[in-house]
């Protein structure tokens, strides 16, 4: 039996951003625990801990917010963009390096690429169980792939067969190896999805021309972290969005992941500056007070390491948008709000401990803390509080406070496809 470990959530961005004022300040700093009783086995939980952690590795180096905020330890460069965007972009993946699972786990973001990697297996577990109600044979088109992040996650879903895209060729090259590594060590009898892997700018190309089969429907469109890159013009968000939804199935589902626009607004005009940010991350506009529905750009900085620029994606746009390829917003939550409903669920609870999502605080005396500033603690310590009170359970599991913000900036989101 593991012990129990209270999670302590620090209160940043929790109501939704619609229902927020755009110059509202940061949310007051309250806090909220759940216990997380973990029974599966020692030897269990190490196994899923490091399939998991080498599952978000691999994100990395693709057109993805997530795979921008989990950099290799390495120089950053900085890129010019004399060229198109989507080229600047996939030149900026193609360039990343892999680094091992050792130095990874050294990242002062490394609880935070874990939190992050758990929102999303738990976004795509439930979509995937609600099509295994209406069928088996599962097909899934995963737009922005990377490396191949999630082909794990694919593999333990059982599907029947897995489209991957993405805009960066290095990085297909890698995710295809990938897969081929992954079946190899494969059971004799153990069954595996069918792959193929097409290297395209999902934003311009229209995807269905390069698919084996053209005429090929897909039960699951998967977009973690990549959509607000094609919102720089209308054009491109409407490929993007014929792509993911254009070969849906009726009842099918375009699921994923993307910085809240209500939430970088409001933090910046609560700003004294163009920018806001912390010691981890940094997001700086060009303009203040400006936000065209399409081509708002921003840079996002993560630990040190810089990116090519983003787009705002503002959502009401993009709902009335996807209502063109008969699609339905079925689900949409803050990152924050999505935690907190699924945390109840005990079997998300001992995933979250699995893959060492959370930092356990106070540290032990074998570890050290991701952050040496003792503020980014205070709701740690306030928790601890009342945990020597008896209204918690020690160690805490959690993220520094600079983690939580870094990472509240983000929504989840679904559609379902009409018939």
């Amino acid at each position: 039996m593991a012990e129990s470990t209270s999670v302590e959530v620090p209160e940043v961005g929790k109501s939704s951003a619609e229902e927020t004022d755009k110059t509202e300040s940061k949310a007051s700093e309250e806090q909220s625990s759940v216990n997380l009783d973990d029974n599966s086995s020692a030897a269990d939980q190490e196994d899923c801990a490091k399939n998991e952690r080498e599952d978000d590795s691999a994100q990395q180096g693709s057109t993805s917010r997530k795979r921008k905020a989990e950099p290799e330890d390495h120089s950053a460069k900085k890129i010019h963009l004399e060229s198109s965007h989507g080229e600047a972009v996939a030149a900026h993946y193609n360039e990343l390096q892999e680094v091992g699972l050792e130095k990874r786990s050294q990242s002062r973001i490394f609880f935070l690429r874990n939190f992050n990697n758990w929102m999303k297996s738990v976004l795509i577990g439930e979509f995937i169980d609600k099509v295994r109600q209406k069928k088996q044979d599962i097909a899934v088109l995963d737009l922005g792939c990377g490396k191949g992040g999630d082909l794990l996650k694919w593999k333990k879903a059982k599907i029947r067969k897995l489209v991957c895209t993405d805009i960066a060729e290095v990085s297909m090259q890698q995710c295809q190896q990938r897969f081929a590594d992954m079946r190899g060590r494969c059971r004799p009898n153990e069954n595996i999805f069918q792959a193929e892997f097409i290297t395209a700018d999902g934003s311009k190309d229209l995807l269905s021309d390069k698919y084996t089969d053209p005429e090929m429907c897909f039960d699951i469109c998967s977009c973690q972290f990549v959509y607000h890159y094609s919102f720089e013009t209308y054009e491109q968000a409407d490929k993007m969005l014929k792509n993911a939804c254009g070969r849906l199935c009726p009842g099918g589902y375009f699921i994923g992941t993307t910085p809240n626009s209500y939430e970088l607004v409001k933090r910046l005009e609560a700003s004294e500056a163009e920018s806001f940010g912390n010691d981890v991350y940094t997001v700086k506009f060009q303009k203040k007070g400006e936000y065209p529905l399409f081509g708002c750009q921003y840079d996002f900085n993560l630990e040190g390491v810089v990116d090519v620029p983003e787009f705002l994606v503002y959502f009401p746009l993009m709902i009335e948008m996807a209502k063109k390829y008969d699609m339905k917003l079925i689900y949409k939550k803050t990152f924050r709000e999505f935690y907190e409903e699924k945390i109840k669920n005990e079997e998300h609870k001992m995933l979250l401990k699995r893959m060492q999502a959370l930092e356990q605080y106070p540290a032990n005396d074998n570890s050290k803390l991701v952050s040496d500033k003792p503020e980014d603690y205070e709701h740690a310590e306030e928790h601890m509080k009342e945990g020597k009170e008896g209204k918690a359970k020690l160690p805490l599991g959690t993220l520094s406070k600079s983690e939580w913000e870094a990472t509240s900036i983000y929504l989840v989101f679904a559609f379902e496809k009409q018939p």
